[in-house]
C-alpha cells in the first residue's frame, strides 16, 4: 500500500516518545486486575460516584509515555510507575509480575504481600525518582515541563496522576458534578492539605442536630428497635374488591440462599381492605413450599390481588402511578437496637403515622413544598418518566425528601460558622466536601435505590446506566445504620486524606480545574505539549442525564460557594459529546433515525474537541486517546473525528483496564480492555490533509486485512489477558493506522471509504484467526453463513447475549443480514436491545405432538428429511434424542444419512467446543457425540477432546485461561 508523502514528511519531523515504542502491558495490565478489588479501589472512588473511571496503572502508563522519550527501557518505566519489588534487586519487573500472576491462586497473604509491593496507586514516586523524572523530561522537552491537559477530565484520574509526578497540569470538565470532585482532588487535596479533624467537628455537628430533627420520621419501637432503613413498595387499590395490591416483585428482604434469609409474609386484613406483614425466617419459621418469597404479586404482566385474584394489568398500574393513584407501603424494617446489633420487624402503626406525618410536613412547610421542584431530563433509556416521575422531588418519597432537606437545612445553619472560623479555602474545603457526603447518600434513598438482598442494605441508584423506578426500594435513616450519615464521612474524610498524601515537595505547582466544552477551551494555541483523552463514550452512558440526581442536590449545597459552575436548573446535555437519541426524539424521519442523527452529532461534537485540542496542541504535540468501546460505530466516528482533525496517529497498544464484564458498564458498550491510539500534530501548516491525493480502497483493504491478521496473531502470543472480543478491538487499532496512513480512501467510483469498511474486515479476519486457534481442525468455510455466524458468535463472545453491533458486524463479513434471519430461523432474539442466541429448545417444533398441534413459531420441523442449514439438523437431533431417546435417534440420524454428512459433523463437533460447558445445550451436543450415537454417526471426536478448555464458560473466558 503506498502512503502519502505529506504523511511521511510530518512523522519524520516529530520527536518521538515512549508510547511510540514498545510498552510493558502485560504487566500493567495485571496491575489494572488487581486495582480492579471492590473492597480497595482508590481513594478517588469513595469520594462520590462517577462513571467509567480508568484505573491507575493504565492512566499512569499513558500519562508518563506520552511525555517520556522513546529510549527508556520497560523496566525503568514499570519501576518508575511504582510497578515491581521495591529493593535493587536487578530482576526483569515484567517477568516477575507475570510470575507473581501465576502463581497468584496459592498465596496465603494479601495480595500486596505475595506480590511484594503495594498497589501502585498508593505509591508516590520518591524525591529522588522525581528529580530523574523531571530532570529528564526538561532535556527532552527543550528545557520546560511538558503541559499535559486532559480536556474531558471526569473524575480525574489522569490529572491526579499528572500533578502527582509533577507536571503542569490543565483538568477541564463540562459536567459539574466531577467538577467539583476535581476541585477537590487537583485544588483542596494539593493547596488546603488535610482537613480530618475539621471534618470530624462539623460533621459531627450536623449529623447530631439533623439526625434529632430526622427522629421522629424513624420511630423506635420497644428495646429501641429504631429503623435503620424501611424496605418499602407502592400499593394500588383493587378495581374488584379494593384491597390493597402491593408492587412488590419478590418479598425478601434478605436473601441468603435459595431457601435461606430473612423475608416479608403479606397477610389480608380481616376486613379485605389491606395488606398487614410478618417478617420470617426462612426455612426456621417458614419453608419455601409454605411461602416463596420469589414470588410476589407483581409480575411483568401485572399484579394479582391477594384478596380476590384479580390481575391488574401492567399498563393500568402504569397509569396510577402516574396520576398519583397509589401509595407508598414499607412492608419490612431493618432496625438498629440499643447496643448497635440490628434485626428485622415488620412495620407498625407507629412506622405508618411517622409516614403519614413527612407528607403533611411537605405540605405545610413551604420549603420543603418547593425543595426540587425541577422538571427532570427524561432521557431515551429513563424508566421513571412514564410513571410521573417527572420533577426531581418525584424522585423520594415523602420520608426520603423531609430526612434529607433536614440535613440540607442544617449544614446551611453551620455554613457561615464554618467559612468564618475555617478561613475562606479551607472552610470551602470542608463545606465541599461535607457536600459531596450528602450527595452519596442521596444516592441510597430514592425511588431508583434498589434493597440489596445479598445483604438486606441499600442499593445504590447509580449502579445502572439509566434511571429505573425500582418496585422495592429503600427509604433510608442517615443518622442510624449502614451507608449512615457518619459511614459517608468517614469514607469522604478518609479518602480525601489518602489524596492529600499523595502529594509530596515536587507535586506540581501549576494546576488548573476548568469547567468549559472542551470543544471551546479557554488555552492559548500551541500552548500544550501532550493531551491525555478519555473520551466520552458514544451512547454507552450519558453522564449528563446521569449527574442530575446528584448536581440538583449539590446545587442546594453549593450554589453560594460555586455559582459559575451551579448556574443551570440541570447539567448541559447540548454540548455534551454522546450519542444522545434522546435529544433527536422529536425530528427524526423514515430518512434519518434518532440513532442515525444521534451518531452524525456525536461524530461533529468529537470533531469539534479534536479540532480545539489540535489548536492548543504545540507542533509535535502528542496527543494519546484511551478508548474503551467495542461498537464498531463508535470506533468510526472516533477515527473519523481524529484524521478529519488532522492528527497522524503514531501508535496503538491494546492493555487489560478492566475485569470482565464490570457491574457499570455490563451490558452497554464497554470492552474489558483500553487502546491507547496515540495521535501526532504535525509540524507541516497542512496538517489536515485537504489537499492530499485519495488512495484506493482495493489497495487498503488487503493491508488492513494483514495487519489485523497480524495483530490478532501478536496478542494471543503475547500473555496478555484480552477476552476474544477484545482480541478484535485491539487489532482495531492497528487498521485504523493504516487506514489513517492512507487517508481519504475511496472506491473505484471516487466514494470515500469510511473507516467503518476497514474495522468490518478487521474484525472478520481476526475472527478466522480465532477459529484457527480455538476450533479444533474445524474449516467453517465449508458450511453455510447461518451455521457459521452462529458458531462464531458463540466462539467470540461466550456467551448467549452480546452487543447488537457485534452480531450484525460479524454477519456483514460472513455475508449474512441477520435481520433478515431472525424471523425465519428464530436463530436469535432481541433482549433489552442486545442480541439472545437461540438454543434447540426454542427452535424445535416437539416431535411428540402431532403436526396440527406443533407450535408455528418454531422453525425447524424435526420429521424433515433434510436441511439447509445445518445447525437446524444438529438442533433436530438433540431434539429427537432428548424426546424419544438413543435408538430412535440413531435411525432419524442413519435416514437422513447424517453418518456421512461433513457439514452435520463438523457443526455437532464447533458446537461442542463453543459451548458453555455448563449448559444443557452443551450437555444436548455431548449427548449425541458420546455412546452408540457417536458409533452410528461415525465421529472421529470425543467430548472429552474438549473438555479441558475451561470449568465454566458461562462468562467470558480470558485468553490467559486457554494458554
Amino acid at each position: 500500500m503506498s502512503q502519502n508523502p505529506e504523511s511521511q514528511d510530518s512523522d519524520s519531523e516529530l520527536k518521538r516518545v515512549a508510547i511510540e515504542g514498545t510498552l510493558p502491558l502485560k504487566a500493567v495490565g495485571i496491575e489494572n486486575l488487581k486495582e480492579a478489588n471492590p473492597n480497595r479501589m482508590p481513594p478517588h472512588r469513595y469520594l462520590h460516584p462517577w462513571f467509567a473511571r480508568r484505573p491507575t496503572p493504565v492512566s499512569r502508563l499513558a500519562t508518563l509515555s506520552s511525555v517520556l522519550p522513546p529510549d527508556i527501557d520497560a523496566n525503568t518505566i514499570l519501576d518508575w510507575m511504582q510497578i515491581g519489588p521495591r529493593d535493587d534487586i536487578e530482576v526483569d519487573i515484567g517477568e516477575y509480575v507475570a510470575e507473581r500472576k501465576r502463581t497468584e491462586g496459592e498465596r496465603t497473604g494479601t495480595l500486596d504481600d505475595h506480590y511484594g509491593y503495594p498497589r501502585p496507586y498508593s505509591q508516590t514516586p520518591t524525591p529522588s525518582e522525581m528529580e530523574e523524572i523531571l530532570s529528564l523530561l526538561r532535556d527532552h522537552w527543550d528545557g520546560e515541563l511538558p503541559t499535559v491537559l486532559d480536556p474531558t477530565a471526569g473524575g480525574g484520574v489522569i490529572p491526579l496522576e499528572s500533578a502527582r509526578y509533577g507536571l503542569p497540569t490543565i483538568a477541564n470538565e463540562l459536567n459539574p458534578v466531577p467538577t467539583v470532585i476535581l476541585k477537590v482532588i487537583l485544588e483542596y487535596a494539593r493547596e488546603v492539605g488535610s482537613i480530618s479533624n475539621e471534618l470530624n467537628r462539623w460533621g459531627e455537628q450536623i449529623n447530631e442536630r439533623a439526625g434529632e430533627r430526622v427522629e421522629s420520621y424513624f420511630p423506635g419501637e420497644k428495646d429501641h428497635q429504631t429503623p435503620s432503613h424501611y424496605v418499602s413498595t407502592y400499593t394500588v387499590d383493587c378495581p374488584e374488591c379494593g384491597c390493597d395490591i402491593p408492587l412488590a416483585k419478590k418479598w425478601w428482604l434478605r436473601k441468603k440462599s435459595a431457601s435461606e434469609g430473612v423475608a416479608a409474609r403479606p397477610i389480608v386484613s380481616e376486613d379485605a381492605s389491606e395488606i398487614n406483614y410478618e417478617v420470617v425466617n426462612l426455612p426456621d419459621n417458614v419453608s419455601k413450599s409454605e411461602f416463596n418469597p420469589q414470588q410476589g404479586p407483581h409480575t411483568r404482566s401485572g399484579a394479582e390481588c391477594l384478596n380476590c385474584g384479580i390481575v391488574m394489568e401492567s399498563e393500568e398500574i402504569r397509569i396510577r402511578l402516574r396520576d398519583g393513584d397509589f401509595d407508598y407501603e414499607p412492608y419490612g424494617v431493618k432496625y438498629v437496637k440499643a447496643g448497635g446489633k440490628t434485626g428485622w420487624r415488620a412495620p407498625n402503626s407507629d412506622d405508618y403515622e411517622a409516614q403519614e406525618k413527612a407528607r403533611e410536613r411537605i405540605n405545610s412547610d413551604f420549603e420543603l413544598s418547593t425543595l426540587l421542584d425541577v422538571q427532570r431530563y427524561i432521557g431515551d433509556e429513563d424508566r421513571a418518566g412514564p410513571y410521573g416521575v417527572t420533577k426531581w422531588r418525584d424522585a423520594f418519597t415523602p420520608r426520603q425528601l423531609v430526612t434529607q432537606y433536614e440535613y440540607l437545612r442544617t449544614f446551611k445553619e453551620f455554613e457561615d460558622g464554618i467559612l468564618s472560623d475555617e478561613g475562606e479555602d479551607k472552610g470551602e474545603a470542608v463545606l465541599t466536601a461535607l457536600s459531596l457526603v450528602a450527595s452519596k447518600i442521596v444516592d441510597r434513598n430514592s425511588r431508583f435505590s434498589p434493597l440489596d438482598t445479598r445483604l438486606g442494605n441499600l442499593g445504590n441508584a447509580l449502579g445502572g446506566k439509566h434511571f429505573t423506578l425500582q418496585w422495592t426500594f429503600v427509604e433510608n435513616n442517615p443518622a442510624l445504620g449502614f451507608q449512615d450519615y457518619n459511614d459517608h464521612l468517614n469514607r469522604v474524610r478518609d479518602s480525601y486524606e489518602e489524596i492529600v498524601s499523595y502529594y509530596n515537595d515536587e507535586a506540581a505547582d501549576d494546576v488548573r480545574v476548568s469547567q468549559s466544552d472542551a470543544a471551546n477551551l479557554e488555552i492559548d494555541s500551541n500552548s500544550v505539549q501532550a493531551v491525555i483523552i478519555d473520551p466520552p463514550y458514544y451512547d454507552s452512558i450519558i453522564y449528563s442525564e446521569m449527574a442530575d440526581m446528584c448536581y440538583v442536590w449539590l446545587k442546594e449545597y453549593l450554589s453560594s460557594i460555586f455559582p459559575d459552575i451551579f448556574r443551570d436548573d440541570l447539567t448541559d446535555k447540548d454540548s455534551e459529546a454522546v450519542a444522545n437519541v434522546a435529544e433527536y426524539e422529536d425530528v427524526a424521519s423514515s430518512s434519518s433515525s434518532k440513532s442515525d442523527l444521534a451518531a452524525e452529532d456525536y461524530e461533529n461534537k468529537m470533531k469539534d474537541i479534536f479540532q480545539e485540542l489540535y489548536r492548543v496542541l504545540q507542533p509535535g504535540g502528542v496527543m494519546t486517546v484511551m478508548f474503551t468501546h467495542k461498537e464498531s460505530s463508535a470506533w468510526d466516528t472516533l477515527t473519523n473525528s481524529l484524521i478529519r482533525s488532522g492528527f497522524t496517529i503514531t501508535s496503538t497498544h491494546p492493555i487489560t483496564s478492566e475485569m470482565p464484564h464490570r457491574t457499570d458498564t455490563q451490558g452497554g458498550g464497554s470492552a474489558d480492555s483500553t487502546l491507547l491510539l496515540t495521535g501526532r500534530k504535525p509540524h507541516s501548516k497542512d496538517g489536515h490533509r485537504d489537499n492530499q491525493s485519495p488512495t484506493l480502497w482495493s489497495d487498503v483493504r488487503a493491508d488492513t486485512r494483514a495487519v489485523a491478521k497480524d495483530a490478532a496473531r501478536d496478542l494471543l502470543d503475547s500473555g496478555l489477558s484480552l477476552t476474544k472480543t477484545d482480541v478484535i478491538i485491539s487489532a482495531f487499532g492497528p487498521t485504523l493506522k493504516v487506514y489513517a496512513d492512507a487517508y481519504p480512501v475511496v472506491d473505484d467510483q471516487d466514494k470515500e471509504i469510511p473507516p467503518r469498511r476497514a474495522l468490518e474486515e478487521a474484525r472478520e479476519a481476526v475472527t478466522r484467526v480465532l477459529v484457527d486457534e480455538y476450533l479444533d481442525g474445524e474449516r467453517l468455510g465449508n458450511l453455510d453463513d447461518i451455521t457459521e455466524w452462529y458458531i462464531l458468535s458463540w466462539l467470540v463472545h461466550e456467551s448467549d447475549t452480546f452487543d447488537y453491533d457485534d452480531g450484525h458486524q460479524l454477519g456483514l463479513g460472513l455475508g449474512v443480514d441477520i435481520d433478515d434471519i431472525k424471523r425465519s430461523t428464530k436463530l436469535w432474539g432481541k433482549k433489552r436491545g442486545d442480541i439472545q442466541l437461540k438454543t434447540h429448545e426454542d427452535r424445535v417444533q416437539d416431535i411428540t405432538l402431532p403436526p396440527e398441534e406443533r407450535s408455528n413459531r418454531t422453525p425447524v420441523d424435526p420429521e424433515a428429511l433434510s436441511y439447509t442449514i445445518a445447525l437446524d439438523a444438529v438442533h433436530a437431533a438433540m431434539h429427537v434424542y432428548e424426546k424419544q431417546g438413543e435408538d430412535v435417534a440413531i435411525d432419524w440420524l442413519k435416514e437422513r444419512n447424517f453418518d456421512t454428512d461433513a457439514g452435520f459433523k463438523a457443526t455437532l463437533k464447533a458446537l461442542l467446543q463453543v459451548l458453555p460447558q455448563n449448559s444443557s445445550e452443551w450437555e444436548a451436543a455431548r449427548d449425541l457425540a458420546l455412546g452408540r450415537t457417536h458409533d452410528a454417526l461415525g465421529l472421529e471426536f470425543t467430548p472429552t477432546d474438549f473438555t479441558d478448555v475451561s470449568e465454566d464458560r458461562a462468562e467470558q473466558t480470558e485468553l490467559g485461561d486457554h494458554a
